[in-house]
């Protein structure tokens, strides 16, 4: 198995998270992981690599690269070029794991659970309980959440990563482009998802999310709005059309929504209320950007979107203002959402450069559908790149 580029500048920046925060040892724990994956390892190991038997890899601040595997795993780990010491067993992983951490030391060890954040709670409680049996009476049974460090690791963007979601946000904006050609009355959800399907598979990439939710389609009021699939209803003159799509390239995202308007004969512009409807979205989405800086608390960002909106007249939207997206659409670490129950502490969450949101939101419009806007944006030193073009009017078709 070939050395994976973007893991390389991960593990590195592994270890310079863990002496920024100042702990001696991350511990990832997993078992077999092609039915209870840890989502950190497809960001310090491999996302291809499946492990079978207990399985331990550990970075320290100190730069140490530790990997305590299954015998018959030994290799392909080896091969992957990150982990140079690379500790192989037979029986069990009890006694190398322990021998291990008698050698290093550790004041903190920092392990993959978490309350808030599902990309750093990847170690389940069977593995949690196997844990604390193997350190049962030794100075490391006392462990701290890693959700700081994958936090970090996930959500500051490498420069090779960031260049990856760019290249998915261009294929997804072309789609878009070719919908808008093609676009017409009395087209069914079912057929403009068929569609974007088709042309998404025709530059050989996968959806962003689930194929059967990837793209969707909201052909006027009736449609459901939300993680809805593409219905019979058809697109209408008259009536607004609403998509959601992200593409997967190269093992990064894209998640943008965009809006169009049929016209009726005889219009040449959308009627005041759809108008009304898209220039209260934007706002709240430009107020959300404006307050997208370092230093930011996630639910300060959504304050600022969500009371921009609110003040139009419109009801709040029951969903976060953004998340990050990389790896994934949801890819864990600070969500920009309000002080609800349900978000616990991710929108405490400080926004850092490197890190790409999507910011969204939408409303709807009576007897004429929804509007929604959704745009990729990474966090700069000075604010913010918008990395998708920002819509900033109805398409009319």
């Amino acid at each position: 198995m070939s050395v994976h580029p973007i893991v390389h500048e991960k593990v590195d920046q592994a270890i310079g998270v863990l002496r920024e925060k100042n702990i001696d040892v991350w511990l990832t724990f997993v078992r077999e992981t092609a039915l209870m994956r840890d989502p950190a390892l497809n960001v310090i190991v491999s996302p291809a690599l499946e492990l079978t038997w207990h399985s331990a890899f550990l970075l320290t601040q100190r730069g140490d690269r530790i990997a305590i595997v299954g015998r018959f795993d030994k290799d392909n780990v080896a091969g992957l070029g990150d982990w140079r010491e690379v500790v192989p067993y037979d029986q069990g992983i009890g006694k190398p794991l322990l021998d291990t951490l008698r050698r290093l030391n550790p004041q903190s060890i920092a392990i993959n659970t978490s309350e808030s954040d599902p990309a750093a709670d990847g170690l389940s409680h069977g593995m949690w309980t196997t844990l604390l049996d193997i350190l049962k009476g030794t100075p490391y049974a006392r462990m701290i959440s890693a959700e700081d460090i994958i936090n970090a690791l996930r959500g500051r963007k490498t420069a090779t990563e960031i260049s990856r979601v760019k290249d998915a946000i261009v294929d997804t904006e072309a789609i878009f482009d070719e919908i808008t050609a093609t676009l017409r009355p009395g087209l069914s959800e079912i057929e403009i998802a068929e569609f974007t399907h088709d042309r998404m598979q025709a530059r050989g990439l996968t959806t962003a999310w689930d194929y059967n939710y990837c793209p969707v389609v909201d052909a006027g009021p009736e449609s459901p709005v939300g993680h809805a699939a593409p219905t019979q209803l058809q697109t209408q003159r008259g009536r607004l059309l609403h998509i959601d799509f992200g593409v997967a390239k190269h093992g990064y995202v894209s998640d943008m929504q965009r809006t169009w308007y049929l016209l009726q004969e005889g219009e040449t512009k959308p009627p005041a209320e759809a108008q009304r409807g898209f220039d209260a979205v934007r706002a709240a989405i430009l107020a959300g950007a404006d307050a997208l800086r370092p230093g930011a608390k996630g639910w300060e960002v959504d304050r600022a979107a969500r009371s921009t909106l609110i003040k139009t007249g419109y009801p709040e939207y029951l969903h976060a203002t953004g998340h990050h997206i990389g790896q994934t659409v949801h890819d864990g670490a600070t969500v920009l959402g309000p002080r609800w129950e349900r978000y616990g502490e991710s929108i405490n969450g400080l926004v850092e450069p490197g890190n790409i949101f999507t910011l969204e939101l939408g409303v709807q419009v009576p007897s004429l559908g929804f509007v929604g806007l959704e745009e990729d944006v990474l966090v700069k030193d000075s604010g913010i790149e918008w990395l998708s073009k920002p819509q900033t009017e109805l398409i009319c078709v």
